[in-house]
């Protein structure tokens, strides 16, 4: 089966859509829901929400090289043979984005510190959905398959340009999900 890449990436940029609109409606949450302790230990709602920046922050440096890459080898790969040979492999990715659903060791640079306030994780956070969409919109007519980066995260191995998008995606929804099991706590 050939995948349809201009359908991925229209997929990959509406996940992004709903996926950073989820987030966002979480600012606006009031001081209880932001700041409850999770009887579990787990980080509040406002040290989720920094996760998600500290976490984009990071993907977004590897999603860049990698799209500079994906161009340069736009020169002397063949694109066609490329898209013609894809085949985008959805059910290796589902569990990235489910809470829960594997064991998962961030690296410490990616836990919530405590330095941005709010409005800033906000304002970072929308950026950096705009630069995902940047990255699609500059690798429009495919390029993004012609290079690969590993990633360790439930041995997805190496994944191109654009499920790297994907995957920080599914990481934001899996914290959304995380951020509803605070507030169901609360209640």
């Amino acid at each position: 089966m050939v995948t349809d890449i201009f359908r991925l990436i229209e997929d990959i940029k509406t996940h992004l859509k709903f996926s950073f609109d989820e987030v966002d409606k979480w600012f606006d949450k009031d001081n209880k829901t932001l700041n409850f302790q999770p009887s579990n230990g787990g980080w509040t709602v406002q040290q989720i929400l920094e996760h998600i920046y500290l976490t984009n922050f990071y993907l977004l440096i590897l999603i860049e090289k990698g799209s500079k890459k994906a161009m340069r080898n736009y020169l002397n790969l063949d694109l066609n043979l490329e898209i013609k040979n894809y085949h985008f492999n959805q059910e290796k990715f589902e569990k990235v984005g489910e809470y829960g659903s594997f064991e998962w060791i961030r690296p410490e640079h990616m836990e919530p510190k405590g330095e941005l306030n709010l409005t800033e994780i906000r304002n970072l956070i929308t950026q950096q959905y705009h630069q995902c969409l940047s990255y699609l919109d500059l690798m429009k007519n495919g390029e993004g398959l012609l290079c690969k980066i590993t990633m360790t995260v439930n041995e997805l191995g190496k994944i191109n340009v654009y499920e790297y998008i994907y995957f920080l995606s599914l990481h934001a929804q899996r914290h959304v999900t995380q951020m509803r099991n605070n507030e169901l706590e609360i209640s």
